[in-house]
This record gives C-alpha cells, sequence and structure tokens, in this order.
C-alpha cells in the first residue's frame, strides 16, 4: 500500500468534501500520522472511511468525524483542552498540535496504555494520559478552554457545561440512534450558552453515559 497517496485519497476525497477546507487543519492530517494511531492489525485501512477497531470492543471515529470536530472547535495556541475518551491517542495528538496542553481520560486501562505508547512513539508531549471514568467530564485542571467527548452523549450533562471557561467551546455527540447531532457548544457567560447543530451522525455512547431520566411528572 503506498501510505501517502492513501493519506492524499483519505483528505482530497472524504475529509474536504465534507466541508473541512481549514488549510491548517489538513496540513495537520498530513503531519500526525494517522496510521502510528491504528491497532497492527488495521493498518492496512488506516484510511479508509469507517470506524476502525480498538482494543476493548471500543473504535475510531472516523476520519472525516474527527477532522470536521478539529476544524470547527477551532482550538488557539494558549488554550488547554480535556478529552473525554482517548481511544488510539489520534483526537489527543491533533489536538495537542493545536493548543497548549490535553488532558484526556480513558476508562479501559489496555486502551489508556495503547495510546500513552502511540503518543509517546509519536513525539507528542503535551498530552497527559490518565484512566478513569470521564461521563461527567473531569474537575481537576477545569475550567478548560475546550472539551472534546469522543463518544456519545444521550444527554449533556451539567457538569460538562460547568468545567468550560467562559469564551470555551465543547465538542459533543447529543442523543440516540438513529440520528445523533454532532454539536458545539459555546460558553457565552457565566449562565449562557451557544449551541450549533454542525452534522448528524451515529457514534457509540460513552461508558457510563448519563441518560435522561423516563419518569414525568
Amino acid at each position: 500500500m503506498n501510505i501517502e497517496q492513501a493519506r492524499f485519497n483519505m483528505i482530497e476525497q472524504q475529509i474536504r468534501p465534507w466541508e473541512v477546507l481549514d488549510q491548517d487543519v489538513l496540513n495537520l492530517l498530513a503531519i500526525v500520522k494517522r496510521e502510528n494511531f491504528v491497532p497492527a492489525a488495521y493498518r492496512n485501512i488506516a484510511f479508509a472511511d469507517l470506524e476502525v477497531p480498538l482494543p476493548s470492543g471500543e473504535r475510531m471515529l472516523a476520519p472525516k468525524v474527527e477532522a470536521r470536530i478539529l476544524q470547527e472547535l477551532a482550538v488557539h495556541k494558549a488554550e488547554t483542552m480535556l478529552e473525554i475518551g482517548t481511544g488510539s491517542g489520534y483526537m489527543a495528538a491533533l489536538l495537542a498540535h493545536r493548543g497548549r496542553s490535553v488532558t484526556t481520560i480513558e476508562i479501559s486501562p489496555e486502551l489508556a496504555d495503547f495510546a500513552k505508547q502511540n503518543l509517546s512513539a509519536n513525539g507528542v508531549t503535551n498530552a497527559e494520559v490518565i484512566v478513569g471514568d470521564g461521563a461527567l467530564g473531569w474537575n481537576q485542571g477545569a475550567p478548560y478552554d475546550v472539551i472534546c467527548v469522543s463518544g456519545g452523549l444521550p444527554v449533556m450533562p451539567q457538569e460538562f457545561l460547568e468545567q468550560l471557561k467562559i469564551g470555551g467551546r465543547i465538542a459533543a455527540f447529543v442523543g440516540a440512534a438513529p440520528v445523533m447531532k454532532a454539536q458545539i457548544i459555546t460558553r457565552v457567560d457565566e449562565k449562557q450558552f451557544r449551541v450549533s447543530d454542525v452534522f448528524e451522525t451515529l457514534v457509540a455512547p460513552l461508558r457510563n453515559a448519563v441518560h435522561p431520566s423516563l419518569f414525568r411528572f
């Protein structure tokens, strides 16, 4: 397989048509080697338009979804970031190249070890992988400029909103099957948040994600 040709095709045929036109983001996809964050058994499909299987029964987000979220978050160099759901470490690596530091929370110790190895092997020094349950965010280090939730949330917990700085952004996949919304939520001030629906998709929910109450009073 010609890796560079496959990467070029991924960017031009999958990602750019998905309205990812920020040249800095497109350049970063060439710098951070996606194939280095994919389990060896699936390296031949590292650039395919699908969710690559990971240890512990998890999956990487499709390349176009990761790229679009990265573009919409518009991370600045001085910003501190929280990621929930480390997976292979690939999204953390992308975020780390854009901002000051990333704290990334992974509930699976096996996946956390995999991500740590990947980040270290690829020279990413400003991303810290923590084993923990991030279903309600991560208070240590809060408030954050950016929160990226890499799994589905049936509802957006209040805790995430409270862990965001004024002017900060959350990227999250909110809702349930058959259709979820990728949203960017911006904290306008202490009380107000602006919600922007970016695209529709379907991703697996975070483990222990909060579900809406079935009771009605």
